[in-house]
Formats: C-alpha cells, structure tokens, sequence
C-alpha cells in the first residue's frame, strides 16, 4: 500500500500533465495503482476494510475478560470450547485495536537533575555463589542522579544497621553527599507514612542530619521516580553476580567495589560521556562529610559462656577464659566482632556470616595445654577485707569451703568488720574459729554480746536523784 507521500507525487506529477505511464515508470509503480489514486483524487490512505475473526464473538469475549479478570490466555481456551476458530494472536489483535480490557499505554517521565541536587537508594534481592554455594543477598545500591555515579555493596540481611554502614560506605565512595535521598517507602528507614507524608525513623534522621540531606520517598507505584537506581539492578544481577563464584562475603564487596570504578570510569553512548567525568562537574556541589565519622556498630550485651564464647546472630565467638561468666558489651560491625569488658577492648573476631552455630576461636583466649585449670580469682570482698584485717585470712579460708563461690556471706562478714567495733569482732572470730563455727548468724550474735557485755555496763549503785526520799 502506497503511504500518502507517493500518492501527493502522483497527484503531483497529474496535475502537471503527464500521463499514468509516465508516472508509473518515474515513481516504479503499477499504472493500475497510478489509476486508483488518481481515481479517488486524495493522498489520504484509505482505511482497510477486511472482516476481522474476532469480531463476531465480541460479547463472548467481554463477558470472557470479565469472568476470567483479563486473563486471554484463558478466554481464548473458552472460546474454543465453544466454537469458535481463532488464533491467540487474532484474539490479543483484536483486543488491542479494539481497547479491550487494556488501555494504550502511557508516554514515560522524564526527570532532570541540578548536580548535587539528589541521590537515590533502593535494594535489590539478587542469588549470588558464595564459597560454591548458592546464596541470596540483598544488594543495596546508592546513584546519584546528575552523574549517575554508582556504588553498591551485598550483605546477607538488610536493617537499619546495614542501611546505616552501607549509606556510611557510599558517601565516603563519592565524598559528600546529595540534597535528598529518594527512597521507595523502605520499612528500614520510613516509620509511618508513604510518599509526600513519609517520615522516617528518629535514628535514620539523625543520621542523614549529620550528613547533610534528608530522606524522601516517592509515591508508592510509582517506581519510575527512582528509576536512576532502579535500571543498574539488572546490569548488577546479568553482568556481575551471574556466573561467578565468590570466596567470600569480603571477596564479593570487594569485587563489587572495583566493578563500580570500572563501570563509573567506562564511557557510557547514553551519556556521551564517563560518570567520572560528569562527577566532576558534581562533586566540588556535594555536601561535605563531617570531620568525623564513627564507625557504624550495633551493641549487644552478652554474657560469656561456661565454655568461654558469646553468642551474637547464632555465631559463638571466643572470650578470655578469665571473663566466663562475666558481662561483656558486644560491638558487631560490617566486618568485625568486639568484646568489651567496661571500657577495654578484650577480644576482637572477624565477623563470621555461614554457617549458623559455628564456633570462632582465638587460641589466645583458651589456657596453655597441660596447665589445668586457672587459680580462682579472690572475690572484691575477700581482697579489701584482707587489706583492712588481715588476721582474718585463716578464717575466710575456712569460711570459703563452707560456702563455695558465693559472695553473699563474704559481703556479710565485710559488713560486720566495717560495722562493729573491732576488738569485740576479733574476740568473737577468735573464738568462733577455735570451734570451726562458720555460721554467720551465731558468729554476729557472739559479736551483740560481747558489745553488749563491754561497751554497755550498768553500775550496780545508782545515786537516787535529789529531792526523791530513799528508805
């Protein structure tokens, strides 16, 4: 069919006179088409007219897209079932033109942005071989949106811990940060709300405070306004993870890392130049990281174990075996695991991911082989109540075997040295030790009375007052 740019030649090449043969031969066309255009004496293409298959089962196939909620697939089997002789492709056609249970689709958004003006985040689950095994990561990714710079790292999980290391990573990669974070209403960082309405998480507002932006989300189902960080996914799961094998977590975030340089450094045909090269023009407009970032943790308080570990994600990881049955404060951050026992850093582990319920020991932490067990630490109470009396020594060597390792008597006895006075509590230890007498309770009964018997005497001839009469 001929379009109307050949049919105005025609009408053309006629009005000034020349014959259907000449047109013909000069166009390379039928004289018979020469004919029928200048018959119908316009440039406009004429409609097709041609019976359509579907067309006779119209009804069938709307009241077949209603009962089965659009789905042609089973419209189709319906239709034939009931007679009907049309392809699946002449019924989806013919829906199409028609407008049947779909709608002509909508012409894309396009966003324009000022250098620094926004960066965008989103995650990603993605399967990744870690050790030759089969794995599902969680890739979180940060753009920004001018020089479409990128930066993404793989972790296990992802919480507001991760969030908050992965962001701390991404920024020192790009060395500032954007005016805004766009989201998409991620529970790790929004609190209540979606959208314009969204508000995010007090810890998460605090952080982006310290470094200069604020969090945004977009409208839910409209996932094109973060289209910056949505595209790179596909290109992170076919052109990265697919077909690798990765030694390890640390392996594949390293990796990841320099692939992020290769592809920011590679010229892109779309952006007719490099992201490094626009990322100059951005970078000097980046807000400016504080002069100090701490090193993202989470804290948990553990106690060591009868075997010396503590446990933190299902991961056992060693402790001086001087510390069992000690509180210490854990620190897990992206890559390491710290103890510590009130300010001191006591032991110190490279984090451990798979496989759960595995141990991580440092040889350091166990006693020599051979050496038995540790000597027993005095108790606090034993040692400042030797420094005060040291005469009681023999008697708290006693006293211990009666009642083992609690500390609860210990602290009596400390109560009743600092409380009475002394030479009767010495008088009545004495005594008490001569018969083996470990009994708290009788020993300050002994104490009371020969207080008592000492500092409280009553003469036996009083003085009546004056003025009483005294037979």
């Amino acid at each position: 069919m001929l379009d109307e740019a050949t049919r105005s030649a025609i009408l053309t090449l006629r009005a000034n006179g020349n014959g259907s043969r000449r047109i013909a031969q000069s166009l390379g066309v039928a004289r018979s088409t020469v004919r029928r255009v200048i018959a119908n004496g316009g440039a406009q293409v004429p409609p097709l007219e041609r019976a359509e298959a579907a067309e006779p089962w119209r009804e069938q196939i709307l009241e077949l897209q209603a009962r089965y909620e659009g789905h042609l697939g089973r419209v189709h089997e319906e239709l034939l079932k009931r007679g009907a002789t049309l392809s699946y492709p002449a019924l989806t056609a013919f829906c199409r033109r028609h407008g049947l249970g779909s709608s002509p689709p909508l012409p894309a958004g396009h966003y324009e942005f000022a250098p620094s003006q926004e960066m965008q985040h989103d995650t990603s689950p993605h399967q990744a071989k870690i050790g030759g095994v089969l794995t599902r990561v969680q890739t979180a990714s940060l753009v920004l949106c001018y020089s479409r710079m990128i930066f993404f790292q793989c972790y296990p999980r992802f919480t507001r811990f991760e969030c908050k290391a992965f962001l701390t990573q991404a920024l020192a990669y790009f060395n500032g940060a954007a005016a805004t974070c766009m989201i998409d209403n991620s529970s790790v960082i929004v609190a209540a709300g979606s959208g314009a309405t969204m508000s995010a998480a007090p810890e998460m507002v605090a952080f982006a405070e310290r470094y200069g932006f604020v969090f945004r989300a977009h409208k839910k189902g409209h996932a094109n306004r973060s289209a910056r960080v949505e595209a790179p996914f596909h290109r992170i799961e076919r052109a990265f993870l697919t077909g690798e094998d990765f030694a390890s977590w640390a392996d594949l975030n390293a990796r990841a890392r320099a692939t992020c340089d290769t592809w920011n450094t590679t010229f892109s045909n779309k952006l007719h130049a490099s992201r490094r090269e626009l990322f100059a023009v951005e970078q000097p407009r980046l807000k400016s990281l504080p002069l100090h970032v701490p090193e993202v943790y989470q804290i948990f308080t553990r106690i060591v174990d009868a075997e010396g570990y503590v446990h933190v994600n299902r991961i056992r990881y060693s402790a001086p075996y001087r510390l069992i049955g000690r509180s210490l404060e854990v620190r897990e951050t992206l890559d390491r695991v710290d103890l510590y026992e009130g300010p001191r850093k006591v032991a110190s582990h490279a984090r451990a991911y798979r496989p759960l319920d595995v141990r991580v020991t440092d040889p350091a932490h166990r006693p020599p082989r051979g050496a038995g067990s540790p000597p027993a630490q005095p108790a606090p109470e034993e040692v400042q109540m030797l420094q005060i009396e040291p005469r009681l020594a023999s008697y708290l060597a006693g006293l211990k075997q009666q009642v083992g390792q609690r500390r609860t008597p210990l602290r009596r006895l400390l109560s009743m040295l600092q409380e009475y006075p002394r030479a009767a509590f010495l008088a009545a230890l004495d005594i008490a030790e001569q018969y083996r007498l470990f009994d708290l309770d009788r020993l300050e009964r002994m104490v009371l009375k020969r207080i008592a018997a000492e500092y409280f005497i009553v003469p036996f001839e009083l003085t009546p007052p004056e003025g009483t009469d005294d037979e």
